[in-house]
């Protein structure tokens, strides 16, 4: 598909106008209250985790509305139902519950936990993307947003050992990580700070030429990020962004080798104007240079992940206190619900087929003819009242569906460890 009809397709379903007339109806109907306090609860471990919880809404008109706390999803449930807010964020678990804050004495409300998150935005991209910039995005600048998941999610579960993380969409240019492992949320600034900073390769701002330096031996870390890098590259910045195509673009890529290297290449370049084979001068530059070259200078790779790597919102990561939006909150500027993202199916993901609040909505509208009736787990019946009942045939009819099942499976997960946990107190309660 074309960028300009995947960004006709943006607009074609959704009217920015129309949000106040369909929150009411997304948050009556589809939004799935039950799997999200089963995400924030964390079954129960720990008390008054859910409770002192704050939630922030952003209301129509960018009324900010911060500190907000519930004590049940039913509670939870009638306030969002109320206040149909256009934007959710998730801050902290706090040490009281937020929605006192004001009450309670000075200096003694604070953070204690909360996910260890992630915030890559297309954004931070702008200066090695030539088919979008600011907020735009299309398909073929979206796999960086596929290598920085591909990347950062290998780093945390093998360098550091987690297991829950829950990558999501964000709704229009970016992706966002939970790190919901029981270690993870309970990690203190400094810790945060050294994760984001370990994870942390392409620094400086817009005056630094050469953002990535690498030195021997280079870290097993970025050797890893490499291969994933090695992937995609040839496609993506060969072709897709045509990285050593038009005249600026070369020159951009060139002024990041060593200046011998550089004339070489612009005589090569003059009789050369395949890119592939172009690439395939520079590496074979780097390759028979390296003997002349200074020790630790791997300019090709450099280049690589200068283009590739991704590219971290470090103070998101370092703050127990930072907001950040919620899953399956809507984007009123796309109307996209903000997803989770199934990693089985990550090079298939395409932002542009996410739906919109528009499109699940009139999808209830559908007439269900042949629809069968849902049904719900015997063991669970009691549980679920009427409305909860028919919320779940609501969102199973709509493109939503698919999503929710990412996110009860990333859940079930979790429970596991959740139960593990309380087996393990309660052995050594036994031991006492």
């Amino acid at each position: 598909m074309t960028r300009t009809s995947h960004l006709k397709m943006t607009s074609a379903d959704y009217e920015p106008a129309s949000l106040p007339d369909l929150l009411p109806l997304y948050y009556r109907r589809l939004f799935p209250f039950s799997q999200y306090y089963r995400w924030l609860n964390y079954g129960g471990v720990q008390k008054n985790y859910f409770q002192h919880r704050e939630f922030s809404f952003t209301l129509k008109d960018d009324i900010y509305v911060r500190y907000q706390s519930f004590n049940t999803q039913n509670e939870l449930e009638k306030e969002m139902q109320k206040m149909n807010p256009y934007k959710i964020d998730i801050g902290a678990v706090y040490s009281h519950r937020p929605n006192q804050h004001n009450t309670v004495k000075s200096g003694t409300f604070q953070a204690l936990e909360k996910e260890l998150v992630f915030d890559i935005d297309m954004t931070d991209y702008d200066d090695v993307r030539s088919c979008c910039s600011a907020a735009d995005i299309c398909p073929k600048c979206w796999t960086l947003m596929t290598i920085a998941i591909r990347i950062l999610d290998r780093a945390l579960r093998e360098d550091f050992g987690f297991r829950h993380l829950l990558w999501v969409y964000s709704g229009r240019r970016g992706v966002h990580c939970w790190v919901c492992d029981e270690a993870a949320r309970k990690l203190s600034v400094a810790a945060r700070s050294a994760i984001a900073e370990y994870l942390s390769l392409v620094k400086g701002g817009d005056e630094t030429v050469r953002k990535v330096v690498l030195s021997d031996p280079i870290h097993p870390s970025i050797r890893d990020a490499l291969k994933v890098v090695e992937h995609y590259f040839p496609q993506y910045a060969l072709h897709d962004q045509a990285v050593l195509g038009l005249k600026e673009s070369v020159d951009k890529v060139l002024a990041l080798v060593p200046e011998d290297v550089r004339k070489d290449l612009h005589t090569y370049f003059e009789s050369e104007k395949n890119p592939e084979k172009r690439w395939g001068l520079l590496r074979g530059c780097a390759t028979t240079k390296q003997g002349t070259l200074k020790k630790g200078q791997h300019f090709e790779k450099e280049i690589m992940l200068q283009y590739c790597y991704p590219r971290l919102d470090v103070n998101v990561s370092k703050g127990v206190n930072h907001l950040l939006k919620s899953p399956f909150s809507v984007h009123p500027k796309t109307g996209r619900i903000s997803v989770p993202i199934d990693l089985r199916q990550l090079d298939k993901f395409d932002p542009f087929d996410v739906p919109t609040i528009s499109l699940i909505c009139a999808e209830l509208d559908r007439p269900r003819v042949g629809e069968e009736e849902e049904q719900v787990p015997k063991e669970k019946d009691s549980d679920i009242d009427a409305a909860e009942r028919r919320r779940i045939r609501d969102y199973k009819r709509t493109s939503l569906a698919k999503y929710v099942k990412v996110l009860d499976q990333f859940l079930d997960g979790v429970a596991l460890s959740n139960r593990g946990e309380l087996l393990k107190k309660s052995d050594l309660q036994k031991d006492f």
